[in-house]
């Protein structure tokens, strides 16, 4: 019995780790739990306890005593007034900033119980100057309008203080689905998501303000969230949603081709190294067989680099990019699992994407296959394809391809929705969050590094992709989870190298090398 609840405790805790919530869901959610009689008080109560519970871990009173508590008028203030009186009585020195002069009931309430335990309250910053840990209880989820004075110049003055701050739910001053700065927002170095993962934290514009996220669950029934949440719905990409999909395990009768045919339309005589980088990718995505087709004067380099890659020379222009396909003899595109184009293919080679945009089969376009695509402006005729397509553009790519729709770097997440609904493609935009749709579905790569913004490591991504729809062809896996395992398992390979080799230390060859400890390391 106890080993039956353990494991549902880990599949309810894997679950809840990937929802994502907008601000309207949450309040829904809470508002439905609420209704059903959960105290709002008892509630406060417990995740109060479980905020200060991870503050002592993080931040022993061996190692910080003073710790200052910016108090909102809403619950959110509430709950860092709770989280002062619960360190009060762990010995910790508590001090207290509100300057609002109207607080909502329950707040109002703790804040008369922390007058009554001598725990100072001001209503300015500046005597709170000693402290050396400060939470930040201003605002939580919800916020819509700029931080007004005095509140904006508090949090200014705490950003220049440049002391720890633990964020509770949100930094104050984001808002919670863009991620944007509200005019200013504290600037975090812990954030405690609370019960579910608001959208705003997993958009690239906060992470100059989140610092280390990390979820506190405090237990919120999944049948009422799955009772709010509907379609599209987002989710966070996971070690263990992404490790699920992947074709780790095979048969031990199986055979080269069952394992997918995969074909790289890559490279031109000035940009070699794409080809190679993307072919890179794809071996290491463990594709039973790799064609990669080039023009004829690179051949040998990439024969060199690639040995168990079948190498197409095709015809090439004056300018050094294929002019056509020539593939072997009885070999047409319908013999591939999957066709991965675009890496180092230059714009010269638009009849090369016709043609493969006219064929059956699945097919990832990357670099300047999306180039040629933005310039031919047929995104929409995608929906016509008799394949699925996958688009992996980075933000300027992306304002080529969808130039009327949300600009991605204000809202990724709409912008990649309106993406993947006008051209019917699964769109992968890449970032520091990069984030996946397709039809009602919205997947988010928490996690990344800067190390990836190097030349060619995009390319690797797409020869890791291909590899893995290639070899999925045949199996019941919703191809955009495919394609959010690839960017989970490219970024991981980033972080890794990155903390062994630092962040200026990781070009895309080497980055290459560390796909595979990534799966042993999480497998």
């Amino acid at each position: 019995m106890f080993n039956q609840n353990h494991s549902h405790l880990a599949a309810r805790r894997e679950q809840i780790s990937r929802i994502v919530v907008t601000a309207q869901q949450m309040r829904n959610i809470e508002e439905r739990i609420f209704t059903k009689g959960m105290p709002v008080a008892a509630l406060m109560e417990k995740v109060a306890g479980l905020i200060t519970r991870r503050i002592i871990e993080l931040y022993p009173l061996s190692q910080v005593s003073r710790i200052g508590i910016l108090v909102g008028p809403g619950h959110n203030g509430g709950d860092a007034l709770v989280v002062a009186r619960e360190l009060h009585f762990q010995g910790y020195q508590v001090a207290v900033c509100s300057p609002f002069s109207k607080l909502k009931d329950l707040t109002s309430q703790h804040a008369q119980y922390v007058k009554i335990l001598e725990i100072p309250v001001h209503e300015s910053l500046e005597p709170l100057a000693e402290c050396d840990l400060f939470i930040d209880g201003l605002f939580g989820f919800g916020l819509e309008r700029s931080l007004s004075s005095p509140v904006d110049q508090i949090v200014n003055q705490l950003n220049e203080w440049s002391q720890p701050v633990v964020s509770i739910d949100l930094p104050s001053g984001l808002h919670t689905d863009t991620g944007e700065a509200l005019g200013t927002a504290v600037q975090a170095t812990h954030t405690f998501c609370l019960g579910l993962w608001k959208l705003g934290l997993l958009q690239d514009q906060a992470l100059d303000y989140v610092g280390a996220a990390e979820l506190i669950d405090f237990d919120l029934p999944l049948t009422d969230i799955q009772a709010i949440l509907e379609a599209p719905k987002i989710q966070r990409i996971t070690p263990q949603s992404a490790i699920a999909t992947l074709p780790l395990k095979r048969s031990p009768v199986t055979h080269k081709y069952k394992q997918g045919h995969l074909l790289l339309i890559c490279g031109s005589r000035r940009y070699t190294g794409g080809a190679i980088l993307t072919g890179l990718g794809a071996r290491a995505s463990g594709v039973g067989m790799l064609s990669i087709a080039v023009p004829e004067s690179i051949k040998p380099l990439l024969s060199a680099q690639l040995p168990e890659a079948l190498i197409i020379g095709c015809p090439e222009t004056e300018s050094g990019a294929i002019a056509q396909l020539q593939l072997p003899e009885k070999t047409d595109l319908s013999s591939f699992d999957a066709i991965a184009c675009g890496p180092g293919l230059t714009v010269d080679a638009k009849p090369i994407l016709q043609e493969v945009l006219d064929s059956d089969r699945p097919l990832v376009l990357d670099a300047d296959g999306l180039n040629i695509l933005a310039q031919m402006g047929t995104t929409q005729t995608l929906q016509h394809r008799q394949a699925s397509t996958v688009l992996t553009p980075h933000a300027g790519e992306f304002k080529r391809l969808f130039p009327d729709t949300v600009d991605p770097t204000k809202d990724r997440i709409a912008a990649v929705r309106a993406a993947t609904e006008q051209s019917g493609a699964v769109v992968l935009l890449k970032g520091a969050r990069t984030a996946i749709a397709q039809a009602d579905c919205v997947w988010v790569n928490p996690e990344s590094t800067p190390a990836l913004a190097r030349g060619g490591s995009g390319d690797v991504l797409t020869g890791l992709l291909g590899g893995l729809i290639a070899q999925a062809t045949s199996k019941d896996i919703p191809l955009v989870e495919i394609v959010a395992s690839a960017a989970w398992w490219h970024s991981q390979a980033g972080i890794l190298a990155a903390d062994e080799r630092t962040e200026m230390g990781v070009d895309a060859f080497t980055l290459t090398k560390y796909l595979m400890f990534v799966v042993s390391r999480f497998s």
